[in-house]
């Protein structure tokens, strides 16, 4: 691995935005997910929660050029307690979703702890979701269309959210602790050992400052 490739990666981790996530709720085209994983990744989200339809999806990885690989998926059986379980880790989840008590994007706080609901590319988010969550907010619309592809809408939001982050010097300072920093650069370095790890259930070997695997034992061989 080049220097400068793992200057980029110890870059892009320091970064990372632990408080700020996204849910989707049943997204399922795979140019759509990818889009989101591609916005995820470029704004500094760490980790992405989702429920899946009903026929299991997989990240299209021609259309997201590998993006899966840097944005954790968390999957989860229903919204309302994935909604629930989020806000009880002290997160606001706001719904990208028009109704009658929508407020604008660009008005609420993403500085604190948030997640963005987006919803099916049909139906968008349902009204179990909907009423589970903290608030509703809208994109403003200025032509016929009443929404934008789901994919759009949330590159919009996380867009604003990393505005107001930046604004407020939050990509200054490191987010995760010591040992999850070296198991996240293991991990992004050593995509293939870290893979037969978690297959064998075992721990991930040292590295040394270059990402270079130090020395295997016999569990390795």
């Amino acid at each position: 691995m080049t220097d400068k490739r793992l200057n980029r990666m110890r870059n892009v981790l320091d970064k990372r935005q632990l408080d700020l996530r996204v849910l989707l709720e049943k997204v399922h085209k795979p140019h759509n997910l990818s889009a989101i994983l591609r916005s995820c990744d470029a704004v500094g989200v760490n980790q992405v929660h989702a429920i899946l339809p009903d026929e299991m999806y997989r990240v299209n990885r021609r259309h997201s050029a590998g993006n899966g690989q840097w944005v954790d998926v968390e999957i989860h059986d229903d919204s309302v307690s994935a909604i629930k379980d989020l806000q009880i880790q002290g997160f606001t989840v706001y719904a990208a979703h028009l109704s009658d008590d929508a407020v604008c994007y660009t008005s609420v706080d993403y500085t604190q702890p948030s997640v963005v609901l987006l919803g099916t590319e049909k139906y968008g988010v349902t009204p179990e979701a909907s009423a589970a969550v903290d608030k509703n907010i809208v994109i403003p619309m200025m032509g016929m269309g009443q929404s934008l592809n789901v994919s759009v809408a949330a590159a919009v939001i996380l867009y604003e959210a990393q505005r107001q982050r930046a604004q407020k010097g939050m990509y200054d300072t490191v987010k995760f602790d010591e040992h999850t920093y070296k198991t996240k650069l293991f991990e992004w370095m050593q995509p293939k050992m870290a893979k037969y790890c978690q297959r064998k259930g075992i721990e991930y070997p040292d590295i040394d400052e270059d990402g270079a695997i130090i020395e295997l034992d016999s569990q390795f061989r």
